[in-house]
Formats: structure tokens, C-alpha cells, sequence
């Protein structure tokens, strides 16, 4: 069985994004783009929502990414990608597929298959979603060195706390530090 895990920037002040969605202030260098890398080769597919998808899709198969970050660009144009929308009518970014209904079965579906695991990318409302519904096996959470004192919280309508045990850290010469943790119950 593989592990859903969700992977997010964050704030100090826990925003995931600005206001209007901005992520202008990730802070990511040549360690992060190393982590990046270690990471997709670590999945066998990633998920998205439609906002996190449709940003992804505007950069990522572009001649600009390929010629920026051309090994990052690589690995995510080629790795299998899950796009949870109910406003799609179709997906054209490479290796895509379109999941219209039933997320958290088709989260469950997921989860039963043999490999490596599958990572959300951004997606706040479908973290959400699947955090509440207890299908996110663990959290990796990149706190960014910044305040910025409004925005759009990760994880924001919880009806009911989710207890979480932290399993590892790590730090970057940047000033962000990685959270892992996993459900209380999982760990």
C-alpha cells in the first residue's frame, strides 16, 4: 500500500498563500531544488486540485521551466499526475487524468496500490478535504522564513482537530525548516 502525503510552503504565520494566492514568497535555492528533486523521484504519481493544477500546468511544460530548471521541469512533466476537480471538463498537461467524483474514493483506490507514495502538491482546499476525511498518511510542512500577516491558511475549515506526532526535521541553509509529521493514530 502506498502513502498519501501532503507537501506545503507555509508561512510562519500559517498561509500557505497571500491573499490573492500569491506564492511570491517561496523561498527556494539550489538545496531546495536538490530536495525537490529527491522528493518526486521518491513518487509515483502527484495530486492536485484545480488551482494548484491549472498554476502547474501554465509553468511546468513551458520552454522557460525546461530551460530554468530543466531537471525539476523533467520529472514533473513526466510523473503520472491526479487532478481532483468538479469544474474540469478535461486535463491536457502530460501524463494527466481527471478525477470528476467519489475523491475519497478515489483517494482510497489510490492508497491500495503497490509503490511508492503519492504526494499533494499546494491544493489547500483538497488537503483539507482529505485531512478531514483521515486519507493523508503524513504532512511535510516547509516553514518559510516570513510573516505575512493575512493570506489564505493551510488547512482552513477543520471541523475537528486532527492530533499529529512529529516524526522528523530538517533545516536549510535558506531558513526554512521541513515539518514532518503523521496522524497521532498513524505513528
Amino acid at each position: 500500500m502506498c502513502k498519501v502525503v501532503a507537501f506545503d510552503m507555509v508561512t510562519l504565520d500559517g498561509f500557505f498563500a497571500g491573499p490573492h494566492g500569491e506564492i511570491d514568497w517561496h523561498n527556494v535555492d539550489e538545496e531546495f531544488n536538490e530536495f525537490a528533486i529527491d522528493q518526486l523521484a521518491s513518487l509515483d504519481a502527484v495530486m492536485f486540485g484545480r488551482v494548484t493544477y491549472q498554476l502547474m500546468a501554465s509553468y511546468w511544460p513551458t520552454p522557460a521551466a525546461t530551460t530554468d530548471d530543466p531537471i525539476v521541469a523533467a520529472k514533473m512533466n513526466a510523473i503520472p499526475k491526479v487532478v481532483f476537480s468538479t469544474t474540469l471538463d478535461q486535463v491536457a498537461w502530460e501524463n494527466s487524468r481527471l478525477v470528476k467524483a467519489d475523491t475519497a474514493g478515489a483517494i482510497a483506490a489510490i492508497k491500495q496500490q503497490s509503490g511508492k507514495d503519492v504526494a499533494i502538491f499546494g491544493s489547500g482546499n483538497l488537503v483539507t478535504a482529505l485531512a478531514q476525511a483521515g486519507l493523508i498518511d503524513e504532512y511535510r510542512l516547509m516553514v518559510n522564513p516570513v510573516v505575512l500577516g493575512n493570506g489564505i491558511p493551510l488547512l482552513n475549515g477543520i471541523q475537528a482537530a486532527i492530533p499529529l506526532k512529529l516524526l522528523k526535521t530538517r533545516q536549510f541553509r535558506s531558513g526554512n525548516v521541513l515539518l514532518y509529521y503523521a496522524p497521532a493514530s498513524n505513528a
